[in-house]
């Protein structure tokens, strides 16, 4: 590990100044702090993973705590960090997500009127939430609307119906939520694993669930000493997500932690083109590699766009390694490495 920890240290990417201009409500800091491990309660790291605990038919109450704009006044769309209050009734593990059921009715295609279905959103916090106790979760959701490509105005009745009341809701606001839900983004069991985690815009929240647990928690049986490694795909600086926090662990874990940014509006790739997640990890290729020949597990979240320029660079990739794509890939998951969930 000292070795891959020397590796990525030498070819760090030099931190990012600040943007100037920002919102009283983003939660950014303007430097970086340091991070010392809270106590949690040692009982959630008992009995066996929660899976659908709860369902549409017969779902959990939550409620809104609070609701935060966590993006630039420049970022392409309002994205927002949301706590809910859940009393430790619908416990979770990382990388797992809940169902959220917006309120009202609609009429189907037998002219029933009938409930919203469920919208499923990845958990943005670990298993002992924000406040360290277990009794809150943490969304992180993009707001969704439609723009007219004709008038280029917002048509506020083609909104997304669930992101929209997630980010006008108010504390106090009740949620009814299904879950918890997925097998496929959980962290592995050694707290030694290299973790190398892919994400465009609020593909991040499942890996926030993630370096929650590996550097802001005390879990005297699970003490992470791997690697964590995030690759952050967005537009621009202000749509940066959860800076403050990757901030802090730079600051606190330098040996453990890096992140590099792909902004496709404000980089170029080596091609002098726009500088798109896959053209970030390529950069690093030869290293990233080697850390999967050694055993690390690689995750994906995101919009289910960015897989296709993924695959084909690693693709491309591994035949200039002499190596069979689709055979490394199986390999991968044969292995358990290899995670992806998009939407």
């Amino acid at each position: 590990m000292q070795t891959v920890r020397a590796q990525t240290a030498a070819r760090g990417a030099a931190a990012r100044p600040a943007a100037a201009g920002r919102r009283a409500v983003v939660v950014r800091a303007a430097t970086a702090t340091s991070i010392s491990r809270a106590a949690v309660p040692l009982k959630l790291e008992e009995g066996e993973m929660p899976l659908n605990t709860f369902s549409n038919k017969a779902p959990f109450k939550g409620t809104v705590k609070s609701v935060k704009r966590i993006v630039g006044p420049n970022a392409t769309g309002e994205t927002c960090d949301i706590v809910i209050e859940t009393n430790g009734k619908i416990p979770y593990w990382e990388g797992q997500s809940y169902g959220v059921i917006p309120p009202g009715t609609k009429v189907n295609s037998k002219g029933k009127e009938v409930p919203y279905g469920v919208r499923l959103y990845s958990i943005a916090a670990s298993r002992y939430g924000d406040t360290f106790d277990g009794n809150t979760t943490t969304l992180c959701v993009r707001r969704a609307v439609y723009v007219d490509p004709e008038t280029g105005k917002e048509d506020p009745a083609k909104k997304g119906l669930c992101s929209n009341f997630l980010c006008d809701a108010a504390p106090g606001t009740e949620i009814m939520m299904t879950g918890p839900a997925g097998k496929i983004l959980l962290m592995p069991e050694s707290p030694k694993s290299v973790l190398i985690c892919v994400a465009t815009g609020t593909g991040i929240a499942p890996f926030r669930s993630f370096w929650r647990r590996c550097f802001y928690e005390d879990v005297p049986n699970w003490k992470f000493d791997g690697l964590f490694w995030l690759f952050m795909g967005v537009a621009n600086s202000d749509s940066l997500l959860y800076e403050d926090e990757i901030n802090a662990i730079k600051a606190t874990y330098p040996d453990n932690f890096r992140v590099d940014y792909a902004l496709s509006r404000e980089q170029k790739n080596q091609s002098g083109g726009k500088m798109y997640i896959q053209d970030k990890v390529e950069e690093y290729s030869d290293l990233v590699f080697d850390l999967l020949n050694k055993g690390a597990h690689i995750y994906f979240c995101g919009l289910k766009g960015m897989m296709p320029g993924i695959q084909s660079m690693l693709e491309r990739v591994a035949k200039s390694k002499g190596l069979n794509f689709e055979e490394y890939i199986e390999k991968l998951k044969h292995n358990n490495q290899w995670h992806v969930e998009v939407y």
